[in-house]
This record gives structure tokens, sequence and C-alpha cells, in this order.
């Protein structure tokens, strides 16, 4: 898919994550925050990174701001994020056909 404008999902509250995407300069670039960083950084950037490739997203602008969040809330955030930047409707979305 790709990222056609600028879209967000989520929130700032504690458990919870905010992830915005921009189209991109050409390849994935992510910026990556987080309360639990030294314990689950790399967790997290694997999580959002596996996400956008089963979206295969290849051209985005990456901004995650974490909160503690469960890898089931990065996959359903960022998945939220990609198909706002699309404008997809709830009629063509696959919800939960795309992310395992």
């Amino acid at each position: 898919m790709q990222i056609l404008k600028p879209a967000t999902a989520g929130t700032l509250e504690s458990s919870d994550l905010m992830v915005t995407l921009e189209p991109g300069n050409g390849g994935i670039e992510l910026s990556l925050s987080s309360s639990v960083m030294n314990q689950y950084g790399r967790q997290i950037k694997k999580t959002v990174l596996e996400t956008l490739e089963r979206l295969e997203v290849k051209d985005a602008k990456v901004t995650v701001v974490d909160k503690g969040a469960l890898d089931c809330t990065i996959k359903a955030r960022v998945e939220c994020a990609v198909f706002r930047a699309n404008d997809a409707s709830a009629e063509n979305i696959p919800w939960g056909g795309v992310i395992v």
C-alpha cells in the first residue's frame, strides 16, 4: 500500500501508543520513542516493521510514541494508520485478514 496522506492512530494514554504516518522519501524511516525503550524497544520496532511489511508499505515516514502498548495494540494502531492514510472506507478494509 502507498501512503497517500498523513494519518494518525492511537493515543498517548498509558498502555497505548500513537502512530503517525506520512508519505516517505524512499523506504521506511522509523522514529521511535518509548517509556519502555530499554526493555522493549527492539520488539516494538520489529512489530511495527513486520506490520508495515504485511500491509506492503514500502515508502513511509513513521513516528511512534509508545506508552507501554502490547504487540496486539501496536499492530492495530499501525494497521489503522495505514488504512486512514489511504482513505480506506469500512466497506473495503480486510479487518483481521491482513495482520496475523
